[in-house]
């Protein structure tokens, strides 16, 4: 009877023993998995701080090329009013020389 009270405890003891190695494989297995997430979540916030820097620079030559189109508009409106101040003087100089 002794005999069997102990294997009984045995069988117990190994049962209690395989549940727990279980869980702790779980536990294990769960810990891998939140490291993953992490590196993850690193990689991510890594790119992302990449991104907005690509942003930034993109922004500044946008803001540059946008003084030159600025620039450039004056320029072109100032040649346009050049070319007509020619016009006008070379009729005024053809239609003077008509009538005189």
């Amino acid at each position: 009877m002794k005999a069997e009270l102990g294997k009984d405890a045995m069988s117990n003891t190994q049962q209690r023993l395989d549940r727990i190695e279980e869980k702790i494989d779980k536990l294990s297995e769960a810990i891998v998995s939140l490291a993953r997430a992490e590196e993850r979540i690193n990689s991510i916030a890594d790119m992302h701080t990449h991104q907005t820097e690509r942003l930034n620079r993109l922004s500044n030559k946008i803001d540059d090329i946008a003084v030159q189109a600025a620039d450039n508009a004056r320029t072109v409106q100032l040649i346009n009013k050049l070319f007509w101040v020619v016009i006008a003087a070379a009729a005024a100089a053809i239609a003077s020389n008509i009538w005189m």
